[in-house]
């Protein structure tokens, strides 16, 4: 195994799917061969502290000079030195990918490049020149779903096939265990859900994944299960706008917005939970590359209802392991949501597919060992 620095923009305490892939790489490595930089945030002293693997901090950016990524790799050349790097994994290809190409030309160190979504969407949409070239650059190009080696290879079809690999993110570990029932008994009545049938949602909060879609259904969905909550898990631009709109639909009493929580905290809210939701959705900017949050809550038992977007057929099994919707077929949503939370035994059983399709299929080692 080479030692391994991974460069990331996401990265927990912050939640989202990038975020708890570079996780899941880090602690699935031989602790003392893998180095991760991510940028500041609030809580991350702490989180960082709890992890074996050491991690940098810092701003990748300068405010005034450009090009300003060229903050990051001056921090990077130091680390680089400092813990005999040997190889890079390259999350965001643009900008990183520059920093490891300048890396690669003055070390001789090798890249990967790992592709999720939107960051592809970005660079080809706009700067698909440099993209072709930092990966032409990197010694290995790993995207997350057939649908984004599709993507990929349409936009350029000049790449050398032979070193783009499928790496199809799954749960981390901790999901697959059960919490204490104590645990769980005292989250129901923290958020006042005894008697009540339970939805989540974890996302960041952006574009593409159908919170006003889904706020603007609940009221529907109340009349058919009046007992019916939703917990939303999740923090980013789009926070205000749904926090706006679950005050003007008077949704308080059945609405949990509990924003950002430690990643390790996740498994509590998928088992308090009856159904997972989010209604993933084509985008002007955004098409949802894979959805590693429906494995989740298939680790967790849970069945789920997904927006038909991207790769997420790929994850999701359409009347096996959840329902895949329309996000504008309305009816179809509604029907899909009470339906599974009417029927209990159809619900379990969809949960139990979920769980052992994520068991058999989509484990972090077997996963990991395409590329090491």
């Amino acid at each position: 195994m080479k030692k391994t620095l991974i460069i990331t923009l996401e990265y927990p305490p912050q939640v989202g799917g990038i975020a708890s892939f570079v996780y899941n790489i880090a602690v699935h490595l031989p602790s003392n061969e893998v180095v991760v930089w991510a940028p500041r945030l609030g809580g991350d002293i702490e989180y960082d502290s709890q992890n074996s693997w050491k991690t940098y901090r810092g701003v990748p950016y300068y405010r005034l000079f450009w090009p300003r990524w060229l903050k990051l790799y001056w921090q990077i050349k130091k680390i680089v030195k400092k813990e005999k790097i040997q190889q890079i994994y390259v999350n965001h290809a643009l900008p990183v990918g520059y920093v490891a190409r300048m890396i690669q030309k003055s070390f001789k160190i090798p890249f990967i490049i790992f592709f999720h979504g939107t960051d592809l969407e970005i660079g080809l949409k706009k700067k698909q020149r440099q993209l072709k070239m930092v990966c032409k650059s990197a010694e290995k190009i790993v995207v997350n779903s057939k649908f984004l080696l599709e993507k990929l290879l349409s936009n350029c079809p000049t790449l050398d096939k032979n070193k783009i690999i499928i790496l199809n993110p799954g749960p981390a570990d901790f999901f697959f265990i059960r919490e204490p029932d104590e645990k769980i008994k005292k989250m129901r009545a923290e958020l006042a859900l005894e008697g009540k049938k339970v939805l989540l949602s974890v996302s960041r909060l952006e574009d593409g994944k159908g919170y006003p879609h889904l706020l603007h259904l609940l009221p529907e969905i109340l009349k058919k299960i009046p007992n019916a909550v939703l917990i939303i898990v999740g923090d980013g631009p789009k926070k205000n706008i749904i926090l706006d709109q679950i005050q003007k639909n008077n949704l308080q009493n059945c609405v949990r917005f509990v924003g950002n929580i430690p990643y390790g905290n996740l498994p509590s809210y998928y088992q308090v939970a009856d159904l997972f939701v989010l209604l993933t959705h084509k985008d002007e900017n955004h098409e949802e590359g894979w959805g590693t949050v429906f494995l989740e809550a298939a680790a967790s038992g849970l069945p789920v209802v997904a927006g038909r977007a991207g790769g997420v057929e790929e994850v999701v099994q359409n009347l096996q392991t959840g329902l895949v919707v329309d996000v504008n077929q309305e009816q179809s949503i509604i029907s899909a949501i009470t339906s599974l939370l009417s029927d209990t035994e159809r619900a379990k059983q969809m949960g139990q597919n979920g769980m052992r399709r994520a068991q058999n299929e989509f484990m972090w080692s077997e996963q990991l060992a395409k590329i090491i």
